[in-house]
């Protein structure tokens, strides 16, 4: 298994296939949404309207409707109205099915072997449809009671028709039936029909249902205890009727009590509890439904039922990410400040003496025409004595050319045929003269200090590579604002905790040092991943070495300007991350420095680098989803508390980095825009990942727009001459 998914996702990981990946990580994105929406609408969070019509004139409504009784039928052109007979009781159920209350009302009826009618609604028979299929193998009737019970007379015929044949939709998928039987949301008695209501009433009727009100209502939605809701409930005389009871809608234990003594009670007086058409000797009024209609019913029921088991994973998931976010600010806030006060207490040495020996710096290069000459010459300013060798990687646009012009003293330009990244490396490295190696991206310009900051560390000799403080050149552009933002936040306050933690992930490409001795032992830059940097630290973590954080070896870094380019990069960061962790992954098991980083450093790795940016993004999907379903104030509160949160560790990094806390302005339409971005592409990572997906290295387009720094004073001398 270990083998095969290295063969696949790592050794494999040079053809492209990018846009399958694009399409599956939005189709991914698209139905986490549309499964949100779709509870929503179930769960009455999207179409509900809540409102009441007061009572109105009565001039439009036939006064035998008015007069007669609870089972009107308008179809055909009608206006006629039924009463149940005498001694027979028609119970019926609105608002339901409830998990909680209609179990229960079931129970006592089968108890008392009574049958009843319950109205139900399609959201409720969409989220329960068990709950129906027993009302219906128990000989129960079940009727409508529209979708999501609004008031009917507020809306047109075609909201009508829709909340009918939604609730159709569901009862067909629920117990495979349909109904002719319909009761109105907030109906009462036929004398209270009026002229909204009975324009309604007709339209319902002429799309061939019978419209069932009541004669007798228990009121046990008020809850006035068991014996007034038996008051209430039981006919005069021994007539029959048509009674109003509740199993959903709030607290029904009083009407459940109320049922297991109202029926054995009037059953002894000679009354019979039976189904509406029971009561009236008329056929059914639900029927089978089959084929098309019926699988349609059966799909909507699954996705409701895939609906709210997904949006239970998104809770459990939002928890998840909550205390990921937090514990890491935390761990990050608390950490940082112990690394900074401890590297800048007065005195502080990494060592008995400061680190004075000649370093080699590798600048691996492949088509960095633009950006290339700037690098060098700010190398040749540096304040401590170096050698520079530019591996040339098979570039077509003329970069070892560029070099050799230059001329320097101390520049060595070394050419091979296109071979990755790694490969240059371990060139320059086979080429290098000095045991400290200094590495560095084609398009990064150093400060005068960085080398000597860079190396101090190694006074240590515990220290076996340092990560040095890649910065943001071109964050000039709102893209460039919030990766500028990512690196002083992000990066460097996680590079801090993690130094302090004795488990750093990755010495950044763009500015970082080793030991010589050090890659030797763990057989230099591997090939095996798209992240080589992260690769090689971990190896070295599990060599024993320790790997530190030097803030004062500052590089400058020209990000990606367009989101394209920068898809391409943090797509093939996650999945080389990803690859990295999986390579290592023994580690978990392993004794010594090796266990260590396994069960320390991995497991934080792995937390806060894959999973927690992955579920991140549901925060904001929370917040969509709050801000439309509500509830409202409380979802803002909480999304606004955490940017807080995030604003303070953000503002914190950049007073430790001594960064104007200007680019933070932008901060909350990062947190909209640029988070969602880095979701899709570590969502696409994922997917890479867990298909065998197929990836090459991405080169991106640079402009040279990062400047060598101005004004630097001359380099040391070695020998004589200049130190190169």
């Amino acid at each position: 298994m270990a083998s095969r998914f290295r063969r696949r996702t790592i050794l494999s990981a040079r053809h492209p296939r990018l846009p399958l990946r694009h399409l599956l990580a939005i189709l991914v994105l698209c139905a986490t949404l549309a499964m949100l929406m779709l509870r929503g609408y179930v769960h009455n969070e999207i179409l509900a309207d809540h409102r009441v019509r007061p009572e109105a004139a009565t001039d439009k409504v036939p006064e035998k409707i008015l007069d007669g009784g609870p089972v009107i039928d308008t179809r055909g052109g009608r206006a006629d109205s039924l009463r149940v007979p005498d001694h027979h009781i028609v119970l019926t159920f609105d608002d339901g099915p409830d998990p909680t209350w209609t179990p229960k009302v079931l129970d006592i009826l089968k108890k008392h072997h009574a049958h009843a009618v319950f109205f139900v609604t399609g959201s409720m028979t969409s989220r329960y449809p068990d709950l129906v299929r027993r009302m219906v193998a128990e000989g129960h009737e079940v009727g409508l009671h529209t979708f999501d019970h609004p008031d009917l007379s507020y809306h047109s015929t075609r909201r009508i028709d829709w909340e009918l044949s939604q609730n159709q939709l569901a009862l067909a998928g629920a117990a495979g039936i349909r109904s002719s039987l319909f009761r109105p949301p907030y109906s009462s008695s036929a004398d209270a029909m009026d002229d909204r209501s009975w324009p309604v009433t007709e339209y319902v009727g002429s799309r061939g249902y019978l419209t069932v009100v009541n004669d007798t209502d228990s009121e046990d939605w008020r809850r006035p205890g068991v014996e007034e809701i038996i008051r209430r409930a039981t006919p005069h005389g021994g007539k029959g009727a048509v009674v109003l009871m509740h199993d959903s809608g709030g607290d029904r234990h009083q009407t459940v009590q109320a049922l297991d003594r109202f029926l054995p009670r009037l059953q002894q007086q000679g009354y019979a509890f039976q189904t509406l058409t029971e009561a009236l000797k008329a056929p059914s009024a639900d029927t089978p439904v089959t084929g098309l209609e019926l699988w349609k019913g059966k799909a909507w029921v699954l996705l409701v039922k895939a609906s709210d088991h997904i949006t239970g994973f998104l809770v459990v998931g939002l928890a998840v990410i909550g205390f990921l976010v937090f514990a890491r600010f935390g761990l990050m806030l608390l950490l940082s400040a112990v690394h900074a006060r401890r590297t800048r207490r007065r005195g502080f040495r990494w060592g008995e003496r400061p680190v004075t020996e000649p370093v080699s710096v590798l600048v691996p290069a492949y088509n960095e025409a633009k950006c290339i000459e700037d690098t060098v010459r700010s190398l040749m300013r540096s304040e401590h004595p170096i050698e520079v060798l530019v591996i040339d990687d098979g570039s077509t646009d003329g970069t070892a050319r560029i070099v050799e012009g230059l001329g320097l003293p101390d520049v060595r330009v070394i050419r091979q045929l296109n071979a990755g990244k790694p490969a240059a490396l371990n060139r320059g490295l086979a080429n290098a003269r000095y045991d400290l190696i200094v590495m560095m991206d084609g398009d990064t310009v150093f400060e005068p200090a960085t080398v000597r900051e860079l190396v101090q560390p190694f006074a240590d000799p515990r220290v076996g590579a340092v990560a040095g403080n890649a910065k943001v050149g071109n964050k000039d552009t709102l893209i460039g604002a919030w990766q500028h933002i990512e690196y002083v936040m992000g990066f460097n306050l996680d590079r801090r905790m993690y130094d302090v933690l004795r488990c750093m992930p990755t010495i950044p490409g763009a500015v970082g040092a080793f030991r010589r001795s050090a890659l030797e032992r763990v057989g230099g830059m591997s090939d095996d991943t798209l992240a080589e940097d992260t690769d090689i630290t971990m190896a070295l973590h599990r060599d024993g070495w320790r790997v530190v954080y030097a803030e004062k070896a500052r590089a400058w870094t020209e990000a990606p300007e367009s989101v394209q380019q920068l898809w391409s990069q943090r797509y093939r960061w996650s999945y080389g991350t990803m690859q990295a962790i999986w390579k290592h992954r023994r580690a978990l098991f392993e004794r010594g420095p090796s266990g260590r980083f396994g069960r320390v450093g991995l497991p934080l790795v792995s937390l806060f680098m894959v999973v927690a940016p992955l579920l991140a993004p549901l925060i904001d999907i929370f917040l969509v989803y709050g801000l439309v379903f509500g509830p409202t104030e409380k979802t803002i509160a909480a999304w606004f508390g955490v940017l807080a949160v995030q604003a303070a560790c953000a503002a914190y990094a950049f007073l430790l980095d001594r960064e104007p806390l200007t680019p933070l302005i932008s901060l909350p339409l990062q947190q909209i825009l640029y988070r969602q971005l880095m979701y899709v592409v570590l969502l696409q990572s994922w997917i890479t990942a867990l298909t065998g997906g197929r990836l090459r290295w991405q080169k991106l387009r640079r402009t040279g727009g990062i400047a060598a720094p101005p004004n630097q004073p001359a380099r040391p001398v070695m020998n004589g001459r200049p130190a190169g």
